[in-house]
């Protein structure tokens, strides 16, 4: 996924030094004819890279190249993205070349217990089956689920591993069936108050034909998502029990993952006010929040430290990264106000002086600003911590 990286000096490979060559001349192109020249020599080194799961050279380019601003950056990054999520097959049987494309269908969670991932039961991947059919999918697409429901944690974590998730369910999405993954070899799922988990599959369908409902005819996006999020989110519930969930639009792999990532952040603070009422017992407009920008070698992140009225104990805390392009000129502390005050809370105090990066050393959970100016520890009353979740930011 496409996110701001800083340059560092990395070793320039031949094919480190291709991919930049191809992809400047990409940048530079001033026709469509021309983009599709560079493009297909650029897919093909990207294509073999992947293959070889080497890494390095992709990254050390676009490392390169961000470094040197303009067009390439996102150029070869949605090249890789491309490579990484789409598939073209040749098959005799199916009458016609077949357009292959990894997908997402991401829900945003909140509990105030471990929100659920792991192995989908036969029967809600079924009905799963049915709903995106339904709602979501173009009619003439055959498709593979995985029978897992992903957290970010077990989601591929590179674009080798991306591409070869994607190869793995290709082969079942091409005859219509589902695929099951071996649950044993997933990274463990740190628990979070609220968090995201995924629906993957991959789509198949004749080459230049629709994959999503929207892109036919009498099809509409929003009406797709609402219908979705109504019928898709109840045949979802059964995986997230005494969980309040969202669903989001499925869409292909990599978009579907940075939607989740912007819409994770107003839906945790949304999800921090409803848990400290429901915890705490008090109102929205009894809690006050605290917003404070934290810098490493630059800005990362801004945190959220909430109270209750006056007191200047910390009781819980939000992390908003963040993401892709965005710095210190976009106007994010704006932002997180907004959705604060849409959720209730009364008071909201925007600290504009900077906060190191810093983590409780016994932990390692964030330290939050209070109402002073301090990074301090979250900690709920202690007759509230045992029913909470561990890890509150």
């Amino acid at each position: 996924m496409k996110r701001s990286r800083f340059t560092r000096r990395t070793r320039q490979t031949p094919d480190t030094e291709e991919l930049i060559r191809l992809t400047t001349q990409l940048s530079l192109s001033g026709s469509r004819l021309e983009d599709e020249f560079w493009e297909r020599r650029l897919a093909g080194l990207v294509e073999r890279l992947l293959a070889g799961n080497d890494e390095t050279a992709l990254n050390a380019a676009l490392d390169h190249l961000y470094g040197a601003g303009g067009r390439a950056y996102d150029e070869l990054a949605d090249m890789v993205e491309s490579c990484a999520e789409c598939r073209h097959y040749t098959i005799e049987s199916a009458g016609a070349d077949q357009d292959v494309l990894l997908f997402a269908a991401p829900v945003l969670a909140w509990s105030r217990y471990a929100i659920p991932s792991g192995p989908i039961p036969a029967e809600v991947l079924a009905t799963l089956r049915v709903q995106l059919q339904a709602h979501v999918l173009a009619a003439n697409v055959r498709f593979g689920l995985a029978d897992f429901f992903f957290s970010p944690d077990q989601l591929p974590q590179s674009y080798s591993d991306t591409a070869a998730l994607t190869e793995k369910l290709t082969k079942s999405a091409l005859h219509g069936r589902d695929i099951k993954l071996d649950s044993t070899e997933m990274p463990e799922t740190i628990n979070f108050l609220s968090d995201t988990r995924y629906l993957i599959g991959v789509l198949c369908a004749p080459a230049g034909g629709p994959l999503f409902r929207w892109q036919e005819a009498d099809g509409n996006r929003t009406e797709a998502h609402k219908q979705w999020r109504g019928q898709g989110g109840e045949a979802l519930r059964p995986l997230l029990p005494a969980c309040a969930l969202e669903p989001l639009l499925p869409q292909s792999f990599h978009a579907a993952v940075r939607e989740a990532d912007r819409a994770s952040r107003p839906y945790s603070l949304r999800s921090a006010v409803s848990f400290l009422q429901t915890t705490l017992n008090v109102n929205a407009a009894n809690l006050h929040a605290v917003v404070a920008p934290y810098y490493d070698r630059q800005l990362e992140e801004f945190r959220i430290g909430f109270t209750v009225e006056a007191s200047s104990d910390v009781v819980h805390g939000v992390v908003w990264p963040l993401l892709e392009n965005e710095d210190e000129a976009a106007e994010t502390p704006g932002q997180i106000e907004a959705v604060l005050r849409e959720a209730g809370v009364a008071e909201v105090l925007v600290l504009d002086h900077r906060f190191p990066l810093e983590y409780c050393d016994d932990c390692g959970a964030p330290l939050y600003p209070n109402p002073d100016g301090e990074p301090v520890h979250a900690e709920l009353p202690e007759q509230e911590e045992e029913a909470a979740p561990r890890h509150l930011h």
